[in-house]
């Protein structure tokens, strides 16, 4: 793997889809100013004799509707993100403290945390456990490395030898490091924002004793469709982001454990648990891309997926074509010697 090309490609691609993201709101907000004019059109004005004519302001009341909703959708949602702080988010994932000295594979896990933070040179991340989900998997969350937390599901203490395990906790470290967290905090607001279209418009349609009442039906109708598609393009677009971030995070970890098999051989047994449908990810939807392995469904899954396809990160990995590894439960040893080189 050539690490240097690998993360100033990463880095490259997030900042142009963050641009592109901005570009979406711009989208947004004409297609609003279309849709609502269509609406004023076709409910009164085209069947009055003379010019179709628009209210004084229109345009200008339009737009600040818009941006109101969107980037006041995207502040509440990322400031109550931003109130809940680290530990508080990954608690609303279902984790919970680590507890190492009731647990030896709680406690091999603390250690590789404590280590790896040293290797890396970031401060040491609270330690949290998904103990409900037994798939393989992890997530870092925190709005800075003070606040940061990583956090690992049962199923990776329970399936991972210690090498993996820390090419697992390196990824993590990665996005901490990068600033991932922080911006895929952000992209989640600004996919509310978005969303915040899409529900004014079912509030327009609802029943109630408004006059025009026609009027507002048919421009709830349009503004439904927008928002749904501008809704559909910010999570596109995260999406996006959140896959460039993946391989800089996968590329980080290789180099920081000087191990390709740690982090490829966690990904090669994920492999084999979604073959076998072994997994039982506990994690919701809305939280899918913090996690080192998605799991979303259906057919637009290609484009809302927030991570790469598995075969791709173990190919960029190893340099070619790797098939699953077997889930053998690895021996715990609190005092296992081996070594990270910083």
């Amino acid at each position: 793997m050539r690490f240097a090309e690998s993360q100033r490609e990463a880095r490259a691609q997030s900042r142009w889809l963050v641009v592109v993201f901005g570009f979406a709101v711009v989208l947004l907000v004409l297609a609003v100013n279309a849709a609502v004019a269509l609406g004023w059109v076709l409910t009164g004005p085209i069947w009055l004799p003379g010019e179709i004519y628009f209210p004084r302001h229109f345009w200008a009341v339009n737009t600040g509707v818009t941006l109101l909703f969107v980037l006041g959708g995207w502040w509440v949602e990322t400031s109550q993100l931003e109130h809940q702080g680290g530990v508080r988010l990954a608690e609303r994932m279902g984790a919970r403290a680590a507890q190492p000295s009731g647990q030896l594979d709680e406690q091999r896990f603390v250690n590789i945390v404590d280590e790896l933070a040293i290797a890396s040179g970031l401060p040491r991340p609270t330690a949290m456990v998904v103990a409900r989900d037994q798939s393989i998997n992890a997530f870092a969350t925190g709005w800075d490395t003070d606040d940061a937390v990583v956090a690992v599901t049962r199923g990776a203490l329970d399936h991972l030898t210690r090498e993996e395990l820390q090419g697992l906790v390196a990824h993590e470290l990665s996005h901490i490091g990068e600033g991932d967290t922080r911006l895929n905090l952000r992209l989640a607001g600004m996919v509310f924002g978005l969303e915040m279209i899409y529900r004014l418009g079912q509030r327009l349609m609802e029943p109630g004793e408004r006059g025009g009442r026609l009027v507002w039906f048919v421009i709830g109708v349009f503004l439904m469709a927008v928002g749904w598609l501008g809704w559909l393009a910010g999570h596109a677009l995260q999406a996006a982001v959140s896959r460039q971030r993946e391989f800089l995070a996968d590329a980080r970890a290789v180099q920081w454990t000087r191990s390709r098999d740690g982090l490829g051989g966690v990904l090669r047994k994920v492999m084999t648990q979604q073959r076998e449908r072994l997994s039982t990810n506990a994690i919701g939807s809305p939280l899918q891309h913090l996690l080192l392995v998605g799991n979303e469904a259906g057919r637009l899954a290609h484009w809302l997926d927030s991570h790469p396809p598995l075969a791709e990160r173990v190919r960029r990995i190893y340099g070619r074509t790797m098939g699953p590894l077997p889930l053998a439960k690895p021996a715990t040893a609190v005092g296992d010697p081996t070594v990270i080189h910083a």
